[in-house]
Order: structure tokens, then sequence, then C-alpha cells
């Protein structure tokens, strides 16, 4: 028989399970950690006295009680001094970002990557470029906890390799390992999929907080998702769950860059949207996206005509992961934000045909509120993982 957990073991889990309420929560009092952890008030003060001495919290009275008696006083992250260091990836753009404890941006980096081949030594001193610069900013007391990327491509859970990029012609990177070598702050950097990393980015800060199952889809050029099941993001034996943009929804279809036919991305992807709307090989990306949903807006037959035929395939998409899912929330984000927004109309005729009744009856159809910044948020929770595990221990380590 396995014996109990120590006093020690219930400590370390007190403490990271207290610092994951402030971080995700903001600002919470004494008295709503006592009720949300079912802990007794001289436990929570002692927890909270460790994490201000670590120097991840202060406590404060609050700014305006309102009631009468001594107020509960309010545990705050250290956003300021306690950050990690955030990077995305995508097909025509990469960003970097510092962001403090609780999910505070304090500073950001993005340029254009142009399309082609991928150069990882041209990607990965940029982002290390990024990453200097924001560093000569901050002051002398921060303590960097983490890092990790979003990439558009799917990611090996083992060792955080880039199997295949298809969109950026990339196979076998060793991404993190690179960026990690570049930096040299002696850190990992862990690596996940964009669209995994936006569906947990979603879940616990965005449109989907409070949802247990919900799916999330990201347009990059190519069709991503990041499927969250019971509140537990579904990685896959490898890692390379919720890949359904290489769903096959039309059999012998359009070609796909992963080699198959038909795949959701190669009939609903940003290829597809402008050869249909006789504007490929003109503005491209997002910006080629937006262009074709305002002319269809302003009454363009031929958009419009684009947009219902890439609206129904995205539809069927879509009714297809419900049955399988049975979803309270299926969220749209990147590209496919403003290809839903243009196209909803197919998009919830085919889920009402398609789909089963008793798995539509309270699905929500929702487009992501954390825009562009989704994947990289989530690749900021991804990166403060370890310090959310055993705050004290990661601090003692890294702490200047």
């Amino acid at each position: 028989m396995r014996a109990g957990p120590s006093q020690e073991e219930i400590r370390k889990h007190n403490l990271g399970t207290l610092l994951r309420h402030v971080h995700l929560g903001g600002p919470t009092s004494r008295a709503e950690l006592t009720t949300l952890m079912g802990l007794n008030r001289s436990t929570i003060m002692a927890l909270t006295a460790d994490l201000t001495a670590a120097g991840l919290v202060r406590e404060e009275l609050p700014r305006d009680t309102g009631r009468a008696g001594r107020p509960s006083l309010v545990v705050r992250p250290e956003s300021a001094r306690v950050y990690v260091l955030a990077f995305d990836v995508g097909v025509d753009r990469v960003a970097a970002a510092r962001i403090g404890l609780g999910g505070v941006i304090l500073d950001r980096r993005e340029a254009v990557r142009q399309r082609g081949p991928f150069d990882m030594a041209g990607v990965v001193g940029m982002l290390a470029g990024f990453a200097r610069q924001m560093h000569r900013k901050t002051r002398a007391d921060t303590v960097c906890v983490g890092a990790a990327a979003a990439f558009c491509g799917a990611v090996r859970k083992s060792d955080g390799v880039v199997r295949i990029g298809p969109n950026i012609g990339l196979e076998e990177g060793p991404f993190g390992d690179e960026l990690s070598r570049k930096l040299a702050l002696g850190l990992p950097v862990a690596v996940g999929n964009d669209a995994n990393l936006g569906a947990l980015a979603e879940h616990t800060r965005g449109i989907g907080m409070g949802c247990r199952d919900l799916i999330y889809l990201h347009g990059d050029v190519g069709i991503g998702g990041g499927i969250v099941v019971n509140g537990q993001l579904l990685g896959g034996f490898a890692g390379y769950g919720g890949e359904v943009g290489h769903m096959v929804v039309n059999p012998g279809g359009r070609p796909c860059g992963c080699g198959s036919r038909g795949c959701l991305e190669a009939e609903v992807g940003e290829r597809a949207l402008m050869e249909h709307a006789g504007r490929y090989g003109e503005a491209i990306g997002r910006d080629g996206v937006r262009a074709v949903v305002d002319a269809a807006d302003r009454g363009d037959v031929v958009t419009q005509e684009a947009l219902q035929r890439v609206g129904d395939w995205l539809g069927l998409g879509v009714a297809n992961l419900v049955n399988v899912f049975n979803p309270e929330m299926v969220i749209f984000g990147g590209m496919l934000r403003e290809l839903y927004l243009g196209s909803a109309a197919q998009v919830r005729s085919r889920i009402n045909t398609v789909t089963l009744a008793a798995s539509r009856e309270r699905l929500r159809l929702r487009t992501s509120v954390l825009g562009d910044d989704a994947t990289l948020m989530g690749a900021a929770e991804l990166a403060f993982a370890q310090v959310l595990a055993d705050p004290l221990e990661v601090l003692a380590r890294l702490a200047p």
C-alpha cells in the first residue's frame, strides 16, 4: 500500500493551489481563499505568509470594503516581479511577450514572418533578440520562472520537437532546444501546438472560463483545434490530439499540405476562401480574409458565395466535432473569427441538420475574446506550470 501524502507534500499542494487561485482569479481575499480551498483561516494565513516571503504575492487592505468590522486582507500576485517569457510562431508573424504572474502582459514584441521555408536560426535569433530587449527593461529584483512557445505545427509531447508544420515547411524541428540555447537563461523552453494553447488560454482566461467541455478552433492559413474535456486539455498519446484541421470532410476534395485531400483545413483555410472569392494572390493572411468578409458585407456576390461555400464545410466539421465530443461551447479564433462571423448562417445550418439534437440543444458558438493574444497567453500558462506546481522550490532555484 502506498503511504499517504506527507505534511510537506500537502503543504506544497496547498501553496500551489492558493497561488493558482490568485494567478487565475486575480486579487482574492483571505476569506474567499478559505472558502475556495476548504481550509481554516490560520492555514490560509500561513500559506500566504510563505508566498509573500518568497515574493510571489503581496497582501494589502481592500480598497473599498463597504462593510463594518475588520476587513479580510486581499492577496495579489506580484505581477511586476515574477514573470515568464511567452513566444508565438505563426505562418505570418512571430511574437514574444513578458507576462507577469496573474496573466498581465508587461511587455510585447511582434514582427512579420515572410512565408516560405522555415528559417530556424532566423526565427530563433529574432525571438531571442526580443527577449533580450525586454529583459533590459526589467528591475533588478525580477525573476523569470519559465519560458514557452506556441507553434503552428504538430508538437511531440515527450521532447517538444515540432514533428511537422505543413504550412511553414518544417519537419522534425527541435525548436524549444534551439531557442533555449539562444536565450541562455538556464531555462528550458516548453513548446505546444498553437491551437491547443489557444484552447488553454480561452478556457482559463477567455470566453470559455467556467466551461468544463469546449472546443477551440484556430485559423492561421490552416486550421487547428484544441479540445478541453472535463476541464483538461486533450493532448493525445503522443501530444498530437486536436489536429482537427486534418479531419477529412470531403473525400477526394482539395489537396492538403499534409498530403491528404479534402481535409477541413483544405476546404476552409485561407487558400480555399481566397480562390473561391477570386482573390488568390492578392492580400494574404488575416488582412485578406477580412477583405473578403468586408466585401461580402457590402453586398459583393462573389465573396458572399465564397463565404457560404467555405462556411458550409466549416459547419460540417464543427457538426462532426459536436457529435463526438458534445462540448458546451465552440470558440472560433485567429482567422476563423472573421470567417465564422461572415458565414455564421451556413455554420449553424449545417449544425442544425447534421448534429444530434441532444448534443446541440445547449451548444454555444462564440468568437475568441483574447483575439490575437490567445496563443501567446496559452504559451504563458504553459510556462507558469512549474511554479504553480511547486512555488517555493522554483523560486528558491531561480531567484537572483
